[in-house]
């Protein structure tokens, strides 16, 4: 008996995407399908950056119609992303050009955010959205090294507006481009406040699906004004296994709690050591830590990234390791974390502001 288009469709929309954390229907993912014979055509348009996605995604969902008695059919799946704006706070409106910025942050410093942003960042627009990466830490901006652009300097056509540096088809900026990196910043917390809002305002980011903020590290009052005026659309936390960057890192979360900022979820850094002599694994700064993190605030443990010294070599070298070696292991945890953060970001409220009309009173 041939198989229906109706059939067929229930079947595909029934298939739970791993990190939509939702069914393809619930996401109103399929926008089309068609059969004939063998020969199924299927159309899905996704929340998330997808190129990386598109080959898992389609044995994913062959192994689905075998398991829901459709089988002996050849799937031609064209996969494409719509990535929409999302929410921000209530007070702030989002920023023109940019549909999400996503801050992410850590309670402390040592923790690795940062090379977690730089990555992030990276595995995004290797899946094919438009992302720039704004360096927040003024007092020890990484990014110009991490993205192998130190020593360089952005330019502006009219001296007002900054033109951004790019690196692996992401957007970049940070004071570290500015000033002399052998010299200390030594300013107070208003005045990092004001060149952060004017390296955000003033930068010609163009049109992206994501801006990543590295944020600098701690919940002082240079992070809780950014916080509360920058328009986030969620927030990363960042944190190894150990105690001490846990009870730091649970800072973290109260402080995006505090100013409405949706935290996406936890990512556990230097997990898991493996000798690269005997394979031998172990928990240098304990186990479990971050997923007992995420269960208690009820977000998602969006990834567990291994303690490896080729991440800090390649780094180090401006080539991080979803560049350097994206089929590795080090370079699959990255991007599986960052189709967990684009899917838990797709999940939030949409915003909506755009399609109210604008109300004007004028006395008259």
């Amino acid at each position: 008996m041939p198989v229906t288009e109706t059939a067929l469709r229930s079947a595909l929309e029934a298939y739970f995407d791993p990190y939509l954390k939702q069914t393809l229907g619930e996401a109103r993912a399929v926008t089309e399908v068609s059969v004939a014979g063998s020969q199924v055509r299927l159309n899905l348009e996704l929340g998330i950056p997808v190129r990386t996605y598109e080959g898992a995604l389609r044995e994913a969902l062959a192994q689905h119609l075998v398991a829901a008695g459709l089988d002996g059919l050849t799937l031609e799946l064209n996969l494409s992303s719509r990535i929409v704006a999302h929410s921000v706070q209530r007070q702030l409106k989002p920023l023109s050009g940019v549909s999400n910025i996503v801050a992410v942050a850590s309670g402390k410093g040592g923790v690795g955010k940062s090379t977690v942003a730089a990555n992030l960042a990276l595995a995004w627009a290797a899946g094919g959205a438009r992302v720039g990466i704004l360096d927040a830490d003024i007092y020890g901006p990484s990014q110009p090294l991490m993205l192998g652009l130190g020593g360089q300097r952005p330019t502006s056509v009219d001296g007002k507006r900054i033109r951004p540096l790019e690196a692996y088809g992401v957007k970049a900026m940070s004071i570290g481009f500015l000033v002399d990196p052998s010299q200390a910043v030594v300013w107070r917390g208003p005045m990092v406040t004001h060149a952060l809002t004017q390296l955000l305002g003033d930068t010609e980011w163009g049109t992206l699906d994501y801006l990543v903020v590295d944020m600098p590290p701690g919940t002082g009052d240079i992070q809780l004004t950014l916080a509360q005026q920058v328009p986030v659309a969620g927030a990363v936390i960042v944190t190894t296994p150990q105690d001490i960057a846990l009870a730091d890192a649970r800072k973290g979360v109260a402080m995006f709690e505090k100013v409405s900022v949706p935290v996406l979820g936890v990512v556990e850094n230097m997990s898991v050591y493996v000798c690269s002599n005997c394979g031998h694994a172990e928990h240098i700064f304990g186990a479990g830590g971050g997923a007992r993190m995420a269960a208690e605030f009820g977000v998602e443990l969006l990834g567990e990234l291994p303690l490896d010294i080729r991440i800090r070599e390649e780094a180090d070298g401006g080539r991080p390791s979803v560049i350097a070696e994206p089929k590795s292991a080090r370079g699959e945890a990255y991007m599986q974390m960052a189709l967990r953060a684009a899917g838990a970001l797709a999940r939030r409220d949409r915003d909506r502001s755009s399609i109210f009309p604008k109300i004007v009173v004028e006395s008259t």
